[in-house]
């Protein structure tokens, strides 16, 4: 049985069916294949991979612009593979979204550890910036909430426990969220103010 899916990015077809037998060794599914920059970002996107094994210097594509595009999605993490290390292309690998990095001939003993390594970062990543935009979101709330108890003790003279106990019951009594309803308080109280 096969486990990830692979896209294989590389101009060369003897390259290409080399990495592809190696993959299917170690029980990776090529899902598809491509040659140039274009034809891997539509691929990429028809196909969402699991990750990319793509040739550092794709026809059609300049540098790393294809991997940039690739991670702007966060489609898959991108794995490159090259025929020879080039310094300027090392260099501009680790600044943008590659997460490995392979020199040709690809053999047994790097392509499964830079491959997993790859998906684990990837994965990692992900699911870090879903937690920070979460925590985001949370202090925005807050604040929104904050704001409209702030509005109610300085508008109705409430104190704090009094104010946060009003928007708890406009929420009940509504049935939505305390979020909505702080918007709610905070447009209606700014509203009279600017009448």
């Amino acid at each position: 049985m096969f486990g990830r899916r692979v896209l294989l990015a590389d101009p060369d077809p003897d390259s290409r069916k080399k990495l592809k037998d190696l993959l299917q060794q170690h029980d990776y599914l090529v899902v598809a294949e491509t040659e140039t920059g274009m034809s891997t970002l539509q691929v990429a996107f028809q196909n969402a991979p699991d990750i990319i094994l793509m040739e550092g210097d794709l026809p059609g594509s300049k540098g790393l612009e294809v991997a940039r595009k690739i991670d702007e999605h966060r489609l898959a993490p991108v794995v490159l593979i090259t025929s020879q290390t080039h310094r300027e292309l090392l260099e501009e690998a680790k600044v943008s979204s590659v997460l490995g990095f392979l020199v040709k001939p690809v053999d047994d003993m790097n392509l499964v550890p830079t491959l997993e390594m790859a998906l684990a970062t990837f994965k990692r990543l992900v699911r870090m910036e879903n937690e920070n935009k979460k925590l985001k979101k949370e202090l925005r709330e807050n604040q929104l909430i904050e704001q409209a108890k702030g509005l109610l003790m300085e508008k109705k003279g409430f104190n704090e426990q009094k104010a946060h106990r009003y928007l708890q019951k406009l929420s009940m009594d509504r049935c939505c969220s305390l979020v909505k309803v702080a918007q709610l308080v905070i447009t209606s109280l700014t509203r009279q103010e600017n009448h």
